[in-house]
């Protein structure tokens, strides 16, 4: 079937099954679940028949300047024949001129570069079967406890001040998801971090937090009791994470690369981002 005979249309939430079966097709392990959450908060495209689709993309605005490109897949038997670049000639149409982020494979750095994305870091999966934690050595000036619905104010100030970004609908979304942590340091919030299930376990991230001794122990207050179970976590290379998460059981498995287009957001301070929300939203 040639490229004029297939259909592009908006993604939708009934589209979840098709997605994880497409993303199945390329060793994607992501769940229904999973797709329903992205889909949910971000909008794209689909391409496809009346019987299959063939490719997908997504995007993720945030506010009226910023915007993540991902879950950008196509069908192993249709690589190469332009459905790709049909994604995301109107995924960046779609996106009103604001400046992109997405985390590109190697195989697809080439062609972002050809529409202007260039590199600027690298982000790093680790993951693994987690053995059990030392609890957080938690200091005498800090506390630590679960993050609700009313501490979202919080939670997208620190996101906030990491990213440059205004996520709260994102953060909101993940709280209804799974379990976040709140640390604070004389009475001032200092960090904090998810943890959800996807694909095949559970997925750390995001995490924000001032300094790195306050970000791996959020990381250990999620993973407490979690001993032997599948964990992953993406985390920029300027982290400085990937030592820390080796060390503990969670190998590097994969690289790619953070690629950018336009200017790109003013980060604030004083917290940083120590793990992405998923490698598709950043």
């Amino acid at each position: 079937m040639p490229l004029s005979q297939l259909t592009l249309r908006p993604a939708a939430l009934s589209d979840a099954d098709a997605c994880r079966t497409l993303s199945a097709a390329v060793g994607w392990p992501h769940r229904r679940e999973d797709w329903e959450f992205a889909l949910s908060l971000g909008r794209g495209f689909v391409v496809g028949s009346a019987t299959e689709m063939v490719g997908v993309g997504l995007w993720w605005g945030f506010g009226a300047t910023h915007a993540s490109l991902g879950s950008i897949i196509v069908a192993p038997g249709w690589q190469g024949r332009g459905v790709g670049k049909l994604l995301v000639d109107r995924l960046i149409a779609a996106t009103d001129g604001r400046t992109l982020g997405l985390v590109a494979t190697p195989q697809g750095e080439a062609l972002y570069a050809r529409y202007g994305f260039v590199a600027i870091d690298e982000v790093r999966q680790h993951q693994g079967d987690w053995p059990e934690l030392p609890a957080p050595v938690i200091g005498p000036n800090e506390s630590m406890r679960p993050a609700a619905a009313a501490d979202l104010p919080v939670l997208a100030g620190l996101d906030r001040e990491a990213t440059g970004l205004p996520r709260a609908p994102v953060l909101e979304g993940l709280l209804s998801r799974g379990h976040a942590v709140l640390l604070e340091r004389d009475g001032a919030p200092s960090g904090f971090g998810f943890l959800r299930r996807h694909g095949r376990g559970w997925l750390i991230g995001p995490v924000a937090a001032v300094d790195d001794a306050a970000a791996c122990n959020l990381i250990a207050a999620l993973l407490a009791g979690r001993r032997g179970d599948f964990v992953r976590i993406d985390v920029p290379a300027r982290s400085g994470l990937g030592a820390w998460l080796g060390e503990r059981g969670l190998p590097l498995v994969a690289s790619a690369v953070e690629m950018a287009r336009g200017a790109a957001p003013v980060v604030p301070g004083p917290a940083h981002r120590f793990a992405l929300v998923s490698q598709a939203i950043g």
